[in-house]
């Protein structure tokens, strides 16, 4: 296997883009990405995408990005994992590289969520659950994570105002960031006060969907320090699955399916989580982010809520996370989160970060998860000097 790098990335803010479609917003990430890393041409195009058929009519998402983005003739074709799809696109990439089968891949993350509004938007993200059981049955992702909130707050002794630190945090990061949908700062002591979307989850414990594209260009770290100079060499790739349905699980307060990717990402890159100086969980729900901190071993089993309540999730803490705003403030685009969260730990550890930089950071961590934790991506970037 070959070493692989990031030599090019680019981005378009999260938000509601009315005038435009999948092609426009997929191309202006593409463009920044092409100009950070000074090509053109590649010769792979993978989308990360998980409800254009849905949500915009529109299957055979590979062809179209790599027509509109001018790449004639490039294998292109698109992943889905749900909400871990931007996160597996980055994967197949990386392991087209590694392997030989292309020297230079495009990875683009894009998703238009807001063009459909209430309960036509609500049956589409709900096609991401277990459709016999779960979605047919009424569930959606934010009533699942309800139920797993309550279950972890009975367990544990918690109220909601315990998981108010990270929202809080997400929201100082999101403020900086020119990218974030939300970038206002949250008061202490106004968490537990949020209108209710499924008890106990509330308005400023869960991510809002939003519109947005993420490219990177991945080509070999042999190439990369002769193109580029500053590429981020991916060193750890890994991906794993859980049950579909959260009640299939043994152990639904465990989030198995996280827990191994990190863990084969942490054996391939052969470090520890205390290595770790940045990284970026999927918190479309802070209870999600908890159990995240426990599943990659830097936190004990009901003790992810007390990282955050210690500072240690700030920017100035020992394990940053949601240094960009998280989806919780940057926004969730759904599919393509899992390639913000590459591009936003490149960023960091290329010290290209701006007011959102982690000072020193030299080891990322990206984490996406698709559905209720049903499939987890893990990347582990690193610095190359």
């Amino acid at each position: 296997m070959r070493d692989v790098s990031i030599i090019g990335v680019g981005q378009v803010p999260v938000s509601e883009h009315w005038s435009m479609g999948l092609r426009q917003l997929a191309l202006g990430a593409i463009q920044a990405a092409q100009q950070d890393a000074g090509i053109e041409a590649v010769d792979l195009v993978v989308v990360g995408n998980a409800l254009a058929g849905n949500l915009s009519a529109q299957n055979h998402v590979g062809a179209l990005v790599a027509d509109f983005a001018g790449q004639h003739g490039a294998e292109a074709y698109r992943v889905e994992a749900a909400d871990a799809s931007g996160g597996l696109a980055l994967r197949q990439a990386y392991l087209a590289v590694a392997s030989g089968a292309a020297e230079t891949a495009l990875v683009v993350g894009v998703e238009k969520s807001t063009d459909r509004t209430g309960p036509e938007r609500d049956t589409a993200i709900a096609t991401l659950l277990d459709a016999d059981y779960e979605a047919g049955g009424g569930a959606t992702p934010a009533a699942l994570a309800a139920l797993l909130m309550r279950r972890y707050m009975h367990e544990y002794g918690l109220t909601v105002d315990q998981f108010e630190p990270f929202s809080i945090n997400a929201h100082a990061n999101g403020a900086l960031n020119p990218f974030a949908m939300y970038r206002n700062k949250m008061r202490p002591g106004s968490f537990g006060k949020a209108p209710i979307v499924a008890d106990p989850v509330n308005l400023f414990d869960s991510a809002p969907e939003g519109d947005g594209a993420a490219a990177l260009i991945l080509t070999t770290t042999e190439r990369a320090v002769d193109l580029v100079p500053r590429p981020v060499r991916v060193r750890g790739s890994a991906a794993a699955t859980d049950t579909l349905a959260l009640h299939n699980r043994a152990d639904m307060l465990f989030l198995h399916a996280a827990n191994l990717a990190a863990g084969r990402a942490y054996a391939q890159a052969n470090v520890q989580p205390a290595d770790l100086h940045v990284a970026e969980l999927h918190d479309s729900f802070t209870v999600l982010t908890a159990l995240q901190l426990e599943a990659i071993g830097y936190a004990e089993r009901g003790q992810g809520w007390q990282a955050a309540a210690d500072g240690v999730i700030t920017r100035e803490g020992a394990l940053p996370i949601s240094t960009f705003g998280g989806l919780k403030a940057r926004g969730n685009p759904l599919g393509a989160t899992g390639v913000y969260q590459a591009l936003e730990v490149a960023l960091q550890l290329r010290r290209d970060a701006g007011d959102n930089q982690v000072p020193n950071a030299r080891l990322g961590l990206a984490l996406n998860l698709g559905g209720i934790g049903s499939t987890a991506v893990a990347h582990i970037l690193e610095r190359v000097e």
